[in-house]
């Protein structure tokens, strides 16, 4: 039991067990730390490009208000969404980023009697969140290197893995940090196959980048919706649509469910900004797809500089790449930020050989071509 002297003791264990998410490091930090300036930050999956024009009007312009509460129920965000994907706004639900709805589904569905199941080298958070629960964590393992998705989701040992106690089923598609993604067909046979009691969560965080690759379509998970009530499905306006600092994304499922997230949410939880700034970001899809497509353009040119420099990545759908560079990775890691750029060592995904970077502006493309001989000397 705590005492005085030890009061972090009084908390339930499963959450005492945890080890906590890192993100990133921060360019301030670094500049801090090593008195550098012009810092490249490639270790966030963030896009360079920002939000659209109209994107930040709409946020500058809802800063006149900004000592009301916002709108708790996200209505007008709700309707623009709903008009935009073609469903109705009961099935929506609007998190601040999609890691929020994460936590509620855990925190809704999961208790210490149930389990969930996730893959191997899949996002850091579906751990965290399951386990915070006291549910148990089934985690499976990831298709073989040797595969021909390198290090992906194995959706038939996944099925395979649920028991009449799983509640939940998480896959990133395209994944965090491995950039691989899961054909259409798979993900239609492992719904098919998950019983009702399960509810398979599919995480789409980078879903506009996997469908420029031509890999995927935004409208097909859509369309599964209403054959498999047990489907859920997560956005974010964090990557695509620049808007990472505000915090908005959203989860669409089936009405029952989404009532089921509304009744746990915090009140108030996406902020005024964030709703401005994502109902407007939803308008400007041209300016979206414009930095998506350079987005992919320069992941190509990241790829095949890799290859000429010997270097092995996974095949990728989102704007990163996972980057083998060796049993040195954390000296390689550590040179780079000398250099003046940020990338994200993933010895804590079990992937110690490997760093993660996040796919910038051209001129940044440039920055990390130079660093990158002499960071692996």
């Amino acid at each position: 039991m705590g005492s005085a002297s030890h009061p972090g003791e009084l908390a339930v264990p499963a959450v005492r067990a945890l080890s906590p998410y890192i993100p990133g490091k921060p360019i301030a930090e670094l500049e801090r730390e090593l008195g550098l300036h012009d810092i490249i930050k490639l270790a966030s999956n963030e896009n360079p490009y920002g939000p659209s024009p109209g994107t930040l009007a709409a946020i500058r312009s809802a800063l006149a208000e900004v000592q009301l509460y916002p709108d708790g129920s996200c209505h007008a965000l709700k309707r623009t969404l709903a008009a935009h994907l073609g469903i109705d706004a009961a099935s929506l639900s609007i998190g601040n980023g999609s890691n929020d709805l994460l936590m509620l589904l855990c925190e809704a569905f999961l208790t210490p009697a149930h389990s969930a199941i996730c893959s191997q080298y899949g996002f850091a958070i579906y751990p965290l969140v399951i386990r915070a629960t006291g549910a148990r964590l089934i985690e499976v393992p990831a298709l073989e290197p040797t595969s021909p998705m390198p290090y992906g989701h194995d959706l038939v040992a996944m099925a395979a893995a649920i028991r009449p106690d799983t509640r939940l089923v998480f896959i990133a598609n395209p994944n965090n940090p491995t950039g691989t993604w899961v054909p259409p067909a798979d993900l239609k046979r492992l719904l098919l196959a998950a019983p009702p009691s399960t509810l398979i969560v599919l995480d789409e965080a980078y879903v506009e980048y996997g469908q420029e690759r031509g890999v995927q379509d935004e409208a097909q998970s859509l369309g599964w919706l209403r054959e498999h009530p047990n489907l859920v499905l997560l956005r974010t306006f964090s990557k695509a649509y620049g808007l990472a600092g505000v915090r908005v994304g959203y989860g669409i499922s089936h009405p029952e469910v989404a009532a089921v997230l509304d009744r746990m949410r915090p009140a108030f939880n996406v902020n005024a900004l964030a709703q401005a700034g994502a109902a407007a970001a939803l308008a400007d899809q041209e300016y979206m797809r414009g930095n998506v497509r350079r987005t992919m353009a320069e992941l190509s040119r990241c790829e095949a500089h890799c290859r000429r420099l010997g270097l092995w990545t996974p095949p990728s759908a989102a704007n990163f790449l996972m980057v083998r560079v060796g049993p040195a990775a954390a000296q390689v890691y550590e040179r780079l930020l000398r250099a003046g750029l940020i990338v994200r060592p993933i010895a804590g995904y079990g992937l110690p050989q490997f760093l993660r970077i996040s796919v910038g502006t051209p001129t940044h493309t440039e920055r990390l071509f130079a660093a990158l001989p002499g960071a692996l000397a």
